[in-house]
């Protein structure tokens, strides 16, 4: 396999992230295919609205995982909150019956993963990603 670094103006090179974020009280929101393809269309939307290319997006029962590649200008911090926030609006507006849940309107917790992951380590961190219900042993309703 090989890279290619993305050159713009006055930067060359990709800063490339492996994050992982839950539902708030790390409720099973996604236990339903419906809501874990919703929850991923969500989350792949506002990647696309603030320029952050989703490489690989694994939704659990109980969190997610994501391999995303974000503008050098962009902190990896930064990415998570847009993500967090625009992908639990988009949520809520497609599902309102999950605010039931979450009155407050707080479809995450505040706790987060995030590393980076440079082009060696990029396979091994996409079968990690690609392969969570094996690794956590389960099964979608």
């Amino acid at each position: 396999m090989s890279y290619e670094y993305t050159r713009n103006n006055h930067s060359v090179g990709d800063s490339i992230w492996h994050m992982e974020w839950c539902p708030k009280y790390r409720y099973k929101m996604f236990r339903k295919l419906q809501y874990k393809n919703l929850a991923g269309a969500c989350i792949r939307k506002a990647a696309k609205e603030h320029g952050i290319e989703i490489i690989e997006l694994n939704v659990m029962s109980d969190h997610l995982h994501t391999i995303v590649k974000i503008p050098l200008t962009m902190t990896p911090s930064f990415a998570l909150q847009l993500l967090k926030g625009r992908g639990a609006y988009l949520f809520f507006r497609n599902h309102p019956k999950a605010r039931l849940r979450y009155p407050q309107g707080h479809l995450w917790s505040r706790g987060k993963f995030a590393a980076s992951v440079g082009y060696s380590d990029l396979p091994t961190t996409i079968h990690y990603v690609q392969h969570q219900e094996e690794h956590h042993c389960s099964t979608l309703t």
